[in-house]
């Protein structure tokens, strides 16, 4: 299948670099409008060919991306220390409104995968300027809380001591500050994961829990902290969500998608467990909550919506 990156920097270059390394991908085609560094990106992970996939890894422009049946949008700024996802949306609002009708122009099938943050209000964003096209919302998918998930079942895991494969966990909602780990249903080996640790000698205290949830909410901005950006991660489920898609799989994933109705707040992009296949999201799983978890993805959609609001497509 052929795939298109539209923004080469991090984010997208790492992207590209994953679904070679993991064969996702029989083309690659990425675009920038800053010209030098897409070519120069491309011709990196060329080289990386022999050792991975023999992928066809080139540059172009939106003409390109003809027959591609999967486009992953990561243009747009960069999120800075101390800026949260939502400021960046005003800025980045304004680039996709000039960037989607050209790809929709050259492949206008293709399924989209949207990266660039504040992803879920940026996903929300995507899919009302392709509904002009007539894209249907299944086809724009939001990494969402792909990432988030991951960091949760990473954290559980390492606190079993067990392999994050024999994790089963959700983040659902938004992908920043008012996500909400889903604890409830959060299970190891088959079991929940108070009574896997239990059984295996690694208890899960109140303290344990409060540890793990703040580490999954501020990951990114320790990380931004570092380094300035985040890309290794998400660069590998975009590789995950394209695979899901080439292949058909009707894998799940947590990731966002315009849904009519979460929580109470109607028309709103956020996370929830999705079957993934070639057509894009098939179908949505509907999560049992507790109380205070429908409360917390109520107050998570109601800040998505907030923020779309404000924002003229």
């Amino acid at each position: 299948m052929k795939i298109g990156i539209v923004g080469a920097g991090a984010v997208g270059s790492t992207a590209a670099y994953a679904m070679l390394m993991r064969g996702v991908g029989s083309e690659l085609v990425l675009v920038d409008r800053n010209t030098e560094l897409a070519e120069a990106q491309a011709r990196d992970i060329l080289h990386a060919t022999p050792f991975a996939y023999p992928a066809r890894v080139r540059s172009g422009g939106y003409g390109e991306l003809d027959g591609a049946g999967i486009v992953v949008l990561s243009a747009g700024a960069n999120q800075k220390p101390g800026e949260s996802r939502l400021d960046l949306l005003s800025r980045n609002a304004a680039i996709f409104g000039e960037i989607i009708p050209q790809v929709l122009d050259a492949s206008p099938d293709a399924v989209f995968l949207v990266a660039t943050n504040p992803v879920d209000v940026m996903t929300q964003v995507s899919a009302a300027i392709a509904a002009k096209h007539g894209v249907p919302a299944c086809r724009v998918i939001g990494s969402g809380t792909i990432l988030d998930t991951a960091r949760f079942r990473a954290l559980l895991a390492r606190h079993l001591c067990v392999s994050p494969k024999s994790v089963h966990a959700h983040v659902l909602g938004e992908h920043g500050d008012s996500e909400v780990l889903h604890w409830s249903t959060a299970k190891a080996g088959g079991l929940p994961v108070e009574e896997a640790g239990r059984q295996l000698g690694k208890p899960l205290t109140d303290a344990d829990r409060a540890h793990i949830d703040d580490e999954v909410r501020h990951a990114a901005a320790a990380i931004i902290k570092g380094k300035g950006a985040t890309w290794f991660g998400i660069g590998a489920g975009l590789a995950r969500l394209a695979q899901m898609v080439q292949d058909d799989e009707q894998a799940l994933a947590t990731c966002s998608i315009l849904t009519p109705e979460v929580a109470g707040v109607k028309d709103v992009a956020l996370s929830l467990p999705r079957l993934v296949g070639r057509s894009g999201v098939v179908a949505t799983l509907e999560p049992t909550l507790t109380g205070e978890e429908e409360k917390a993805l109520a107050r998570s959609a109601g800040i998505l919506k907030a923020a779309f609001e404000g924002v003229r497509v």
